[in-house]
């Protein structure tokens, strides 16, 4: 957001982040970045709240952040070679509107060698960041290509998150 101009403070919302039971992906990512602003903008009335939530998903398997070093390794062998999607949901919320936006990007994986996965594995990167890789880190050795937008795999779609703003003033 400092890169785009914006001055912000970053508040949490301490909202559930558990997925509903048949809950799509988009929904998922969608209903998350409301309530996280929805709650903020509560405690903030004033304020143009902004809230996000990202996904990876591969083949409908939605991949959060892995809870340790063998879902590390699950998480990338089975992105290995295919093609998945970021889905970061977006909601700009103030006391008198309510909008929201999903961005999605196609990533394509190459094959991981055994060594690289090892050597990543080693490195303890992946345990902050869903699907267990970062696109600016080492896994960009993976990543031949995208679909879509690269900050929304980085983590948050800026010119989305403008136009969002931009409808809501």
């Amino acid at each position: 957001m400092t890169q785009a101009g914006f001055t912000f403070d970053v508040l949490a919302s301490n909202i559930d982040e558990t997925r509903h039971s048949g809950e799509s992906p988009i929904d998922y990512v969608q209903r998350l970045a409301l309530e996280k602003a929805s709650a903020v903008a509560a405690l903030h009335p004033n304020a143009i709240v902004l809230g996000a939530d990202t996904t990876v998903v591969l083949e409908g398997e939605v991949m959060n952040k892995p809870t340790d070093l063998a879902d590390v390794e699950r998480m990338l062998q089975a992105l290995s070679g295919k093609t998945h999607q970021v889905h970061t949901g977006l909601a700009v919320v103030t006391a008198s509107s309510r909008r929201s936006h999903v961005e999605t990007t196609d990533v394509i994986f190459r094959e991981i060698t055994p060594a690289e996965l090892a050597t990543y594995l080693a490195s303890g990167d992946a345990f902050d960041k869903a699907g267990a890789y970062g696109i600016q880190g080492y896994a960009a050795r993976w990543i031949p290509r995208i679909k879509g937008d690269y900050f929304n795999v980085v983590g948050l779609p800026l010119s989305a998150v403008v136009n969002l703003l931009d409808l809501s003033s």
